[in-house]
């Protein structure tokens, strides 16, 4: 059975002020197949049914079920592999370099929308080689508070370590605690996991060095595409780097930011004029 037309306009508009992710028309499959498993765990026989329940009696907890179902994105460790690659031989180098030394100041660097922790863990074992992890300081969002709490957790089953995770990183990285592997302590201390909205003020923890902002923005309007920008450029350092998915750019967007070819892609500066 599909979606009424009213059952999708009340989740679209849902999330949209909740995330500001656009649901347009013609993404109906996508809410029922979300919502589907949610309406039959409540003893619904649909989706339709049991947005009206949710509906009839809003509660907090309700509304953020529907939004995080939406909006709990695909993930795996080194995701698309180049945007690592550019963060060791390019960014970090180039980062530290400025600095001439780490001295007393930890590099830091913000994981957005970070669902379970694979991102924030994979840049963690990444710069391990380049940056002592005491040195190291990782804020990694979310507005899943449930993903969040996998990511601190730091335990993935075997069927998650095999999407993406080499098999040296796993050796080297995790230790086996019954049918999970579990990462190393050291990296886990470098990563706190904070719940966070792209529309709200940027998290504590900065000024930031990197920001890896990636597969996110393709979900936003124009509008606000310009808007989570201008809140990320507020806490980076100068001369700060942007990490984006490979459909994603500042250009037409945002000009506070210098592209900068790397390898078969690309990363962002922030420009002098935007960091002054």
């Amino acid at each position: 059975m599909s979606l009424t037309v009213d059952t999708f306009s009340f989740v679209a508009d849902l999330v949209r002020r909740r995330s500001a992710i656009q649901l347009d028309p013609g993404k109906e499959y996508l809410v029922e197949s979300r919502l589907l498993p949610l309406a039959r765990a409540a003893g619904h026989v649909d989706v339709d049914a049991y947005v009206r329940g949710v509906r009839t009696a809003p509660s907090p907890g309700a509304l953020e079920v529907v939004v995080e179902a939406l909006t709990t994105n695909e993930t795996s460790w080194f995701r698309d592999a180049q945007p690592f690659a550019a963060l060791v031989e390019h960014v970090v180098p180039e980062v530290l370099g400025v600095r001439s030394t780490i001295g007393a100041q930890p590099l830091r660097v913000w994981s957005a929308a970070c669902s379970s922790g694979q991102e924030p863990y994979s840049i963690a074992m990444a710069l391990a080689n380049l940056v002592p992890a005491s040195q190291l300081k990782i804020v990694a969002t979310d507005l899943s508070e449930k993903m969040l709490a996998r990511g601190r957790a730091g335990r993935y089953s075997q069927l998650e370590v095999n999407r993406g995770l080499p098999a040296p990183m796993l050796v080297k990285h995790f230790t086996r605690v019954g049918h999970e592997w579990e990462i190393a302590s050291h990296l886990r201390s470098a990563v706190s996991f904070v719940q966070h909205n792209l529309l709200d003020s940027p998290p504590a923890g900065g000024p930031f060095d990197i920001v890896f902002l990636r597969n996110v923005l393709i979900y936003f309007d124009l509008a606000t595409k310009r808007e989570v920008l201008r809140r990320v450029q507020k806490v980076l350092r100068p001369g700060a780097f942007l990490l984006l998915g490979a459909a994603e750019t500042t250009i037409g967007i945002d000009e506070g930011w210098e592209r900068v070819p790397v390898g078969r892609g690309s990363v962002y500066r922030l420009t002098a004029r935007r960091a002054a």
